[in-house]
């Protein structure tokens, strides 16, 4: 389990658009997480979208925005297999670059996700979107964790950004107001409750 550096506090070099084969033009991104409620950049427009061959996981441990060196929480990555339900930001052709920037600032410390440019169910038809999946190779990959073991995390652990709970509640939420039903979180959640309880 990696633990956080002091270079983990500088600024991350980030490649250019041209260096991860985006295309130019407009860029749908693909939030799975908190970049749902707190995207963090500019867009045109939002809208529910579908990944295939990546589901929703607790599988990144986070030993700074919901844990610690000495106690790890979790976070939600793209692991592989099933589909993912969640939200695409359409980006503007102008903004690609920045938007990038600061992504790769938020998410790529640790580069403990690989970029990736997946097809994407959206409204209108299908497009491509940008975003990160779990490295499963990274020592910051939890794995796939039971149940009662990623309620046990993320019952018990607190980092920069709150409490490990709030990003489980906050997820949720989120995608209830999107009319989806995440079953594996619902499952944590129910288990963190009963732990609370005891």
């Amino acid at each position: 389990m990696e633990s956080l550096s002091a270079e983990a506090l500088e600024p991350v070099p980030h490649p250019h658009p041209s260096e991860l084969r985006i295309p130019p033009g407009n860029l749908w991104i693909f939030g799975y997480g908190s970049l749902m409620w707190n995207p963090g950049f500019r867009y045109l427009k939002r809208a529910p979208a579908v990944v295939h061959g990546y589901h929703r996981a607790f599988c990144i441990y986070s030993s700074r925005w919901r844990g610690t060196p000495e106690r790890p929480g979790l976070v939600l990555g793209l692991d592989r297999g099933g589909a993912c339900r969640g939200v695409a930001f359409l980006v503007a052709a102008a903004d690609v670059a920045e938007t990038l920037r600061e992504l790769w600032q938020r998410e790529m410390r640790r580069k403990v996700y690989l970029p990736r440019l997946l097809r994407a169910r959206l409204p209108g038809g299908e497009a491509r979107a940008f975003t990160f999946v779990a490295d499963p190779s990274h020592a910051g990959y939890a794995g796939r964790l039971g149940v009662e073991e990623t309620a046990r995390l993320v019952a018990t652990c607190c980092g920069a950004r709150g409490p490990n709970i709030e990003y489980l509640t906050r997820t949720i939420d989120h995608l209830e107001e999107l009319g989806v039903r995440d079953h594996n979180l619902l499952r944590v959640l129910a288990a963190v409750r009963l732990m609370q309880k005891a």
